[in-house]
């Protein structure tokens, strides 16, 4: 099949194709003479199991390791299980980071609600802005 199609078979843009194979993710497609990448049942599983492999969060390089594990090495099954222990700890790390967000977040919040003036002709400063302000000078003190 052309790369267009493979496109629509798998759900990926043309480009993002082009991409994986010039990353090396892909191995160069058989071409027509008139210079068409062709691509089979093998390219189709692999560009499927690419695009499975990044909703999972993981990076082309972690990919790019998942193919050739794939490929039948001995021990792939405790090499994938520490990449997918490593994975994990990395969400728990971001869903952290996240929480931390949202309570900050909510806290802005709650000052600026706090502190809003019956009156939009207000000259005081917004709250929350002064804060910022604050922190991004200390920091540039560092």
């Amino acid at each position: 099949m052309t790369i267009g199609q493979a496109a629509r078979e798998t759900g990926l843009s043309v480009d993002t194709i082009r991409f994986y194979e010039k990353r090396g993710l892909l191995r160069s497609a058989a071409r027509t003479e008139g210079g068409f990448r062709l691509f089979g049942p093998r390219e189709i599983e692999a560009l499927k199991f690419i695009r499975k492999s990044q909703e999972l969060g993981f990076s082309l390089d972690e990919i790019r390791e998942l193919l050739f594990l794939q490929e039948g090495q001995a021990g792939a099954c405790e090499h994938v299980r520490a990449l997918l222990q490593a994975k994990i700890a990395h969400v728990k790390a971001k869903i952290a980071e996240l929480r931390k967000l949202h309570s900050d977040l909510n806290h802005a919040l709650g000052i600026c609600e706090r502190n809003l003036r019956p009156h939009a002709g207000s000259r005081e400063p917004c709250p929350v802005l002064r804060q910022l302000s604050r922190h991004r000078r200390a920091q540039k003190k560092r």
